[in-house]
């Protein structure tokens, strides 16, 4: 519920400042259109601006705001959306015509300058009438066209918006769910090595639930956030590697070399642990030779795992795993570094071979 609040907020944000400047900017270009004759004038230098002509002009643009906001904020939401084309268009057409009538009688009622041309002006002939009516349906069809345009864009762009956002949440909603299963796995294996310890050596086992439970603290808290540094996961690998060392028999060999010149890089918690428990899975026998070998090696753009180990693969019968780690490891890379890694796990004979490489940048 507290996600799906956090993402209801996000959206409403998102939303909110999307809005408050597209007004912003509705408000800057009407502003300028409706000074623009003062500038004009201004810039001729030739004569002041009539004010009987700016009225003129002031009722032209008020129609052509009429038409735009009627259609921004009505008529394609109601019809256009809806795919309701000839209603959208028959609309429009009332709109011009009942515009056009208001329009042209105000017009009339507004006297000429004083010093024009005060000759009769005669009574306008019909294609006049036609020619002014045509060129009014075409202003206020292109005005029309103009704000569908607007409407479409400022929809995509708030769709677009919200589906990145839907798609984060999403994402980060996706990665919480794999961190919670890889915490149980990790601790399931730990708990088989250490149940396994305990026929072995009492002793050595009760030390090994306290190294696991310091690794515990660094698996429940410390890595809950969701980059932690690079030196504080190597040393949570140097300790898992050392745990993990107590019970391998002395027919077993471990090599470790885990260094890095950057401890302050950030990575995401976690990545190479299931790595490195599949190489003790299946790379120790309990009656066979055996080695594991473990690089790990990090600066300030990279941060490179190599893993060679004999193997031993398990039986149907061997459970410990269930085998969501590798799973689990790919998915995670795909949504917190895509194609910003390296991934790649391979059988050769009787050797086992990982490796990762992660572009910190």
């Amino acid at each position: 519920m507290k996600g799906n609040k956090g993402i209801s907020e996000n959206l409403l944000n998102i939303s909110s400042s999307s809005r408050r400047l597209g007004w912003i900017l509705h408000v800057l270009a009407w502003g300028i259109m409706l000074i623009f004759p003062f500038l004009f004038f201004s810039w001729r230098n030739s004569e002041s601006i009539n004010w009987f002509d700016y009225l003129r002009f002031f009722l032209m643009i008020s129609g052509v705001i009429v038409v735009f906001y009627a259609d921004y904020l009505y008529l394609i939401r109601r019809f256009l959306f809806k795919r309701e084309r000839k209603w959208f268009l028959f609309s429009n057409f009332l709109l011009f015509t009942v515009l056009i009538i208001i329009t042209h009688l105000l017009m009339d009622q507004i006297p000429e300058p004083a010093g024009r041309s005060s000759g009769p002006r005669g009574e306008p002939s019909w294609e006049h009438y036609i020619m002014f009516i045509f060129f009014d349906y075409l202003r206020y069809s292109l005005v029309a066209t103009v704000s569908v345009a607007f409407k479409m864009t400022s929809s995509w762009y708030k769709t677009e918006a919200e589906r990145k956002e839907l798609e984060q949440s999403r994402s980060e909603a996706e990665l919480q769910n794999l961190k919670s299963q890889l915490n149980p796995h990790f601790l399931f294996n730990t708990l088989n090595n250490i149940y396994s310890l305990i026929a072995i050596s009492p002793e050595r086992a009760q030390e090994a639930v306290h190294d696991l439970s310091r690794l515990l603290r660094y698996v429940l808290y410390e890595s809950s956030e969701a980059y932690v540094t690079v030196g504080k996961d190597l040393d949570f690998v140097r300790n898992y590697v050392e745990l993990m060392r107590i019970r391998m028999p002395e027919h077993a060999q471990l090599t470790t070399k885990i260094e890095t010149t950057a401890p302050q890089a950030l990575i995401a918690p976690l990545l190479f642990i299931t790595l490195i428990e599949n190489a003790f899975k299946h790379g120790v026998s309990n009656n066979k030779a055996s080695f594991i070998c473990i690089e790990l090696d990090a600066d300030s753009k990279h941060i490179t795992c190599n893993i060679r180990n004999s193997y031993f693969p398990k039986d149907n019968h061997d459970k410990s795993g269930s085998g969501i780690g590798l799973a689990n490891l790919e998915r995670r890379l795909k949504l917190l570094y895509s194609g910003k890694y390296i991934f790649s796990n391979k059988q050769e004979g009787d050797s086992y071979y990982s490796h990762l490489e992660i572009d910190l940048d």
